[in-house]
């Protein structure tokens, strides 16, 4: 094993006591033995709200991770609504075609069994577990766990259980419907990845990301003690982790996998002594991790003494590792959006908005925010700040939030860093010209589930990266700056001037696609007209798209036949006056809305009604 440590600053100042941020830095070198063989099994949510294009990227998502496998590995299948089904038993993976066609039998209908479709996930990895394979469940859901087990704690409790059994769990969050304090909970827990894919674009990206990591897995279970010196204090842990309770002043610290040609970092936050001058030891690292060596698993254990030096006031300071200096202000950003988070849902809007712009103004008074990479999160922290501050920190944003703290604190993959494609209504605030005059043009792009804004006027590298407010960007959008200017390396551009967005006459504004009313979800009724029935459900048009509709299934119940809403923010078990001649049990329909009856305890479907058809 390799280890680094490195403080910022780099030297300390003798007799006076301060704080100081520590880097520890783990790494294993390339090995020449073949990629540890996985057994995976992917739990696949196929509940209503999946239906359309959700599932139909899932699959394709999936059909991926069978073309990367080989005959080494293990893959099982399971599929879940309000019932559990396992699509695939644990295969080796070598008749792909076979498998990529149980996979195109799946099809959406019902509620969220969560819990019972990753269980059932445990248990077939289970079945093949081995101490020379990596030993996960990819967990897939858009919703919220509303049958069988619900209670986030229990969840959370038994994913942690499962790991220490060696069955980790990685979950991905699909679009805007899903739990993430329950997924991120049950990721860490386990010892696992979470991923946010908020576009449907996104999934096979995210996918390929989670397979190449698991090929990569170097080590796992990495175990740290730390022991301070006298005197010496961890005030926090900037990285993800999972603590251990032990005795005394000593700290165990659970960090998960290693991959290969990726750093696993630890960012400490310490309280430190007056010291004299010279060499000091301050904290004594002990590790182990568990390697595959020729076929067999072994520990791997080994020690690290961190040292630093204290110098007397106005002598010469040793200049901090670039490297060290940005990966610990990427740790500081994610934990602070982590702790704005929690602030903001206890309704300290006032303390969130500062654990963001005060370490913003920070690292902007170090000069940090003429690297892009840290310019780019700087303007994420403001926009997250302005959204708490005017209470709006709504779904998609909190997700993001989320998700950028997640990735920033576990993994720090450049890839994986700042993704959101939310919009900001303030974007729609822009005045809007049909001409460019003087000025520059510039437009927004989706890059790997990023915003980028690029430059569109001659006279500017159209590859270069461009300084621009987070909040006013929105894909396909086109904008005018009276200039750009470069940073102060020439490595991107800075906006100069008012920013004005475009729209020419004879083309299609990007943003009106944005602008649509919300459909209610259980609230107040809404002027829409009520259903018409027509005679059979032959007779419906059809759909193979939810979009702003409702999502039905017909089930039966008894001797009946009731249509029950099968999207999250709906009561899965209210009746609904649905018309009875296209009742047929098992089939989806879509309809414009769904509003709460007089009872209150009761759907009345409004608006047109199609017959849902899964996309082939």
């Amino acid at each position: 094993m390799q280890v680094q440590s490195a403080f910022s600053p780099a030297a300390l100042v003798d007799g006076l006591a301060s704080s100081a941020d520590l880097l520890l830095r783990f790494r294993l070198p390339p090995s020449a033995q073949r990629r540890r063989p996985l057994n995976l099994s992917l739990v696949i949510d196929r509940s209503g709200s999946m239906a359309g294009q959700q599932l139909k990227q899932a699959i394709l998502a999936a059909k991926r991770v069978v073309d990367d496998l080989d005959e080494h590995d293990l893959l099982s299948v399971v599929i879940y609504d309000d019932t559990v089904e396992t699509l695939i038993a644990p295969t080796h993976v070598t008749d792909k075609a076979r498998l990529k066609g149980q996979l195109d039998r799946i099809r959406a209908g019902g509620l969220t069994n969560l819990s019972g479709g990753w269980l059932r996930g445990i248990e077939l990895v289970e079945q093949g577990r081995a101490p020379d394979m990596v030993n996960r469940v990819l967990l897939l859901t858009d919703g919220q766990a509303n049958v069988g087990v619900t209670d986030i704690k229990v969840l959370t409790r038994t994913a942690a259980q499962k790991a220490e059994a060696g069955i980790s769990t990685t979950a991905l969050g699909f679009g805007q419907g899903f739990n993430e304090d329950l997924l991120i909970g049950m990721a860490r827990a386990a010892g696992g990845n979470f991923y946010f894919i908020q576009s449907i674009d996104d999934a096979a990206e995210v996918f390929g990301i989670e397979l190449q990591t698991l090929k990569a897995v170097a080590a796992q279970n990495l175990t740290l003690t730390l022991e301070p010196a006298a005197g010496v204090e961890i005030r926090d842990v900037l990285s993800l982790h999972r603590r251990q309770t032990a005795p005394g002043s000593a700290w165990t610290l659970e960090l998960g996998d290693i991959y290969e040609d990726e750093d696993k970092l630890l960012g400490l936050q310490l309280t430190l002594p007056a010291l004299t001058a010279g060499l000091h030891s301050l904290l004594r690292v002990s590790y182990r991790a568990e390697v595959v060596h020729d076929g067999n698993l072994e520990t791997l254990l080994g020690e690290w003494n961190v040292q630093a030096t204290a110098a007397p006031l106005g002598a010469e300071h040793v200049v901090s590792d670039l490297s060290v200096t940005l990966d610990l202000a990427r740790l500081r950003i994610a934990r602070a959006k982590e702790q704005a988070v929690e602030l903001a849902d206890k309704g300290q809007a006032a303390e969130a908005v500062s654990a963001l712009r005060d370490l913003a103004g920070q690292l902007s008074a170090a000069g940090l925010n003429e690297h892009f990479e840290i310019a780019e999160e700087l303007e994420q922290l403001e926009h997250y700040a302005s959204r708490i501050s005017a209470r709006r920190l709504d779904n998609a944003s909190r997700k993001e939030l989320r998700d950028q703290s997640f990735q920033g604190r576990g993994r720090g993959r450049q890839d994986l860093l700042g993704r959101g494609v939310a919009l900001d209504t303030a974007v729609f605030n822009l005045p809007v010209v049909q001409q460019l005059d003087q000025s520059v043009e510039l437009v927004c792009v989706r890059s790997g589930g990023k915003l980028r804004i690029k430059a569109v006027s001659d006279g500017f590298d159209p590859d270069m990266n461009v300084q621009f407010p987070r909040a006013l960007r929105a894909e396909g959008a086109h904008y005018a700056v009276d200039n750009l200017v470069h940073s102060a390396d020439g490595s991107f551009y800075r906006v100069d001037g008012a920013v004005r967005r475009i729209v020419r006459d004879g083309e299609a504004d990007p943003l009106t696609q944005h602008s649509g009313s919300s459909r209610s979800s259980g609230g107040g009724a809404r002027a829409v007209a009520a259903t018409k029935a027509a005679k059979t459900a032959a007779d419906l048009d059809t759909t193979d798209s939810v979009k702003d509709g409702v999502l039905l299934q017909c089930v039966k119940e008894g001797s009946k036949l009731r249509a029950r809403v099968v999207q999250d923010g709906y009561h899965p078990d209210w009746n609904m006056r649905f018309p009875r001649s296209i009742r047929e049990d098992g089939l989806l329909y879509v309809v414009d809305e769904v509003n709460t009856a007089p009872d209150g305890k009761s759907y009345i479907a409004s608006g047109a009604i199609r017959l849902f058809v899964q996309p082939s």
